[in-house]
């Protein structure tokens, strides 16, 4: 029998999905919903992948803002490979009801900021999850499952398609400039059920941020059953820069690239050493995140409930552009440019200045510009294109045969530069 509550979750997910689709991007919701991270428990530098019918997991871990705990829950929606909503029904590619408790929290300690932390963990159950592909993860209220506080990516894969390839300087549009280009080979398994030309979709993203995402079907040829992308004009990404980074692991100290911290009016401050543009500098290597955060205290077992929260306070040192807006990036900005990540000029400083209240750990992150009047994001104007920057690709392999009605993801590997 389904209940009232989830025939209205269900309508709730119908009538989100306008003309042009579902905003499925992973995203907080709600203002005191805080540090939202999908973690590969086998491997912090790995994507947000599990094994289909496996045993690794992953969680989804956030804070809620004060005292009080909150009975939330959480669905899943199955995803195409674009994102979107499959046509699958969810007894198809679940076995459990949509519905999963929030049982996992605790309660911050010796904090000036309280806090509750709350931890998923997918899957909910040993083969609770059917079906390989995308996943969104939507955390509510039980009261309320119209009250979404937090959108979730995770992937779910199949061991089918072996992936290999690397990543070169030396690109169709410039020779040691400022691209860089992939060469992937896709090895399918030898029993001639998969049509290589019509059933296969290659998506490649650059550094976990969803707009590099790029998608390609045909491959240059096909020898022996294996796929070979070569000379894809969709494989040429702008290099970039290394990733900056700081430390907030200890609040009274100044740590990495941390020019000093001072308690004010019960908070932590911490001024980041003052940036510059470096789209004009050589290139300088440095051993980053790839734009990921890690949650951490220096004193402390156990960081989700005894890191503080910490008012960050960045400082880019530039000339201002009147027609183009500033934002901070990183994964712990879950890659959404909007005003929360917006900077602000100051004409008597010179310089782009933003406040963010980030808990304690390493970050990375970078500068990006967009166009008030409509352009296309762009890092390069500020950080520059080093065709030697370490740049970490996700390559996911989907197959969706003649008469499928979801796509399946069959394959991944992440790449770096050689």
């Amino acid at each position: 029998m389904v209940s009232g509550k989830s025939i209205g979750s269900l309508l709730f997910i119908c009538m989100c999905i306008p003309a042009f689709g579902l905003d499925t991007h992973q995203k907080i919701l709600r203002e005191d919903v805080r540090t939202l991270s999908v973690r590969n428990n086998n491997d912090f530098m790995q994507p947000p992948v599990i094994d289909l019918n496996g045993y690794n997991t992953i969680d989804i871990n956030f804070d809620i803002i004060g005292e009080k705990h909150e009975d939330l829950c959480y669905r899943l929606i199955h995803c195409n490979s674009d994102w979107q909503p499959s046509s699958l029904v969810e007894s198809e590619y679940l076995s459990d009801f949509n519905e999963y408790r929030v049982e996992d929290f605790e309660y911050s300690y010796n904090t000036f900021t309280h806090y509750v932390n709350y931890n998923i963990r997918i899957p909910a159950s040993p083969q609770s999850i059917l079906k390989s592909g995308n996943y969104l993860l939507q955390v509510y209220s039980y009261d309320n499952p119209d009250s979404i506080l937090l959108q979730a990516r995770f992937m779910v894969a199949e061991d089918l398609a072996t992936v290999s390839g690397f990543v070169s300087g030396r690109t169709d549009r410039g020779f040691n400039d400022k691209f860089q280009q992939l060469e992937l080979e896709v090895a399918l398994p030898n029993n001639g059920e998969i049509d290589p030309l019509t059933d296969l979709k290659v998506t490649v993203m650059q550094n976990n941020r969803p707009e590099t995402e790029r998608a390609i079907s045909t491959p240059a040829f096909v020898e022996n059953g294996v796929l070979h992308f070569r000379h894809s004009p969709y494989l040429i990404f702008p290099g970039g820069n290394e990733y900056r980074r700081f430390e907030t692991v200890r609040a009274d100290y100044a740590g990495l690239n941390v020019d000093s911290v001072r308690f004010v009016d019960n908070q932590w401050h911490a001024w980041i050493t003052p940036d510059s543009q470096r789209g004009d500098k050589p290139y300088r290597y440095d051993s980053t995140q790839h734009g990921r955060f890690k949650i951490d205290e220096y004193n402390s077992t156990d960081p989700d409930l005894s890191a503080d929260y910490v008012d960050v306070h960045f400082k880019l040192i530039s000339e201002e552009y009147p027609e183009t807006d500033v934002y901070i990036n990183g994964d712990f900005t879950n890659n959404i440019r909007d005003s929360k990540t917006r900077m602000h000029y100051n004409n008597m400083e010179s310089s782009y200045e933003i406040i963010m209240n980030l808990k304690q750990g390493s970050y990375n992150y970078r500068y990006e510009t967009v166009s008030k009047n409509g352009g296309e994001d762009q890092e390069s104007n500020i950080e520059g294109d080093k065709y030697e920057t370490r740049n970490e690709y996700l390559v996911r392999v989907y197959l969706r045969k003649p008469g499928d009605r979801y796509d399946r993801l069959i394959g991944y590997k992440v790449i770096t530069i050689d």
